[in-house]
């Protein structure tokens, strides 16, 4: 058996030079790469902070999912912005969002604030570790 697993999931943009997740075996961890507000297109949903968070988790749980974990599993989660200030002002959205998707469990968390991110429009990027 392979020590990793690639998890590819249809519903997202295909990875170019990367993995949507992976899992580590045996101990059945899985390493989410980092997801962006983008649809299943490659296209940025929206050039609002608050809505690129949400589909960014929504991609996030969607290789939690494919992979066959569940937000109780989310151990670890870093959150990389290009602007805290925006960050801060989206808090409500950003909350709301993250009770539909994750619940009110909360994983150990950081947020970063980057120069930029790799795509064009992208201004939040989630990155984390599951338990499966």
């Amino acid at each position: 058996m392979d020590k990793l697993e690639a998890i590819r999931c249809e519903e997202l943009a295909p990875p170019l030079g990367y993995s949507h997740g992976i899992v580590a075996n045996p101990g059945r961890l899985l390493f989410v790469a980092g997801q962006i507000g983008w649809d299943g297109t490659g296209r940025i949903v929206a050039s609002d902070l608050g809505r690129q968070f949400e589909q960014a988790l929504e991609n996030f749980m969607t290789v939690v999912h494919k992979a066959g974990g569940s937000a109780e599993g989310l151990s670890q989660m870093t959150i990389y912005v290009v602007d805290k200030h925006d960050y801060l002002a989206h808090t409500k959205e950003i909350g709301l969002a993250w009770r539909r998707l994750v619940g009110r469990r909360f994983p150990a968390m950081a947020l970063v604030e980057v120069k930029g991110l790799l795509e064009e429009g992208a201004k939040v990027e989630l990155q984390g570790v599951v338990s499966l």
